[in-house]
């Protein structure tokens, strides 16, 4: 496994660490628990440093799982989660509103409580739209948190620009978390670059794009009950998303899977500091932390991906 630093912040990710939403068992299908702990074990046998998770994900129980995990050796360990998605406080029409910094801490520390700790190594927001008073106050909240040393790093969960742009006027964001794939290919041209020029950590969800990139489905492919890509098969996009898969199959062989391609894609880009692709199974969570090994792609591979997939 290779290690980066992300970004300013001195912390040293795998670069490819666990996403742990799938975990959460209310957005992907069936997941057994005891399976899903068995996933992040491997993942750490296996030199993955890094989970993320959140708060949203199954309303709390994805951080009551990787608490089990890292008790033991929270030291080595880095965890992100995120907030600003779910809670208590709610508008009339029940969205979560977090417009007062003590909102954000309160949060936060019901995060800590979860995953039995006393830090976070990065707290993002998981908020993506700009509200100013929003933002604002996940920006005092995020100086209040460091300064209890509740939270070591900050950062957003966005690719907008100017999302971006505004939490980091006075460079106090640490990390962004943002959705980059071989299919999602627009964070490219302004976000990246500003990102590595501003040294600023970048974490990559969404590299298989929701598993696409395994190149596992097809038109036919029926998604269960409790997953929200039941509906994926009747969009026009995802038709359009299958061609390009296909298009990209000539580059799988004998040692390498699409899936590991298109880690090692975004994991090309010098912003990139770790990916986060989800896993529910040890076998995915092997499939996945092998990318980080694999031979680097060569530029004709990178010239194929590019026809493929196109900005």
């Amino acid at each position: 496994m290779n290690y980066c630093k992300l970004g300013k912040t001195g912390i040293e990710v795998s670069e490819v660490g666990f996403g742990a939403w799938a975990i959460g068992g209310d957005a992907w299908g069936p997941v057994e628990d005891n399976q899903s702990i068995n996933a992040m074990s491997r993942a750490l046998e296996l030199g993955i440093n890094f989970i993320d998770t959140a708060d949203v994900y199954g309303s709390g129980h994805s951080e009551t799982l990787v608490a089990k995990v890292i008790k033991e050796r929270r030291d080595k360990i880095i965890v992100s989660t995120k907030g600003g998605l779910w809670g208590h406080h709610r508008d009339p029409k029940g969205a979560p509103v977090y417009d007062k910094p003590e909102k954000i801490v309160e949060a936060c520390e019901a995060s800590l409580r979860r995953l039995e700790t006393d830090y976070i190594d990065i707290y993002f927001c998981h908020l993506w739209w700009d509200k100013e008073e929003e933002t604002e106050a996940f920006m005092r909240a995020f100086e209040i948190l460091k300064k209890d040393g509740k939270v070591r790093s900050v950062g957003v969960s966005t690719e907008n620009f100017d999302y971006i742009k505004h939490f980091n006027r006075e460079s106090g964001l640490d990390a962004v978390q943002l959705d980059y794939s071989i299919l999602n290919r627009s964070t490219e041209k302004e976000v990246l670059p500003y990102l590595e020029e501003n040294q600023i950590g970048v974490v990559v969800r969404g590299p298989l794009k929701m598993g696409l990139l395994t190149g596992k489905f097809s038109k036919d492919t029926i998604f269960p009950e409790g997953d929200i890509r039941k509906n994926w098969p009747d969009e026009p996009w995802f038709q359009e998303s299958l061609k390009k898969v296909d298009s990209l199959r000539p580059l799988e062989n004998e040692q390498r899977k699409l899936s590991q391609v298109a880690l090692r894609y975004v994991l090309n880009h010098p912003a990139v500091s770790s990916a986060i692709p989800g896993a529910k199974t040890p076998e995915q969570v092997e499939a996945n932390a092998s990318a980080s090994v694999r031979p680097l792609l060569s530029n004709e591979d990178l010239l194929n991906i590019t026809q493929a997939a196109p900005f």
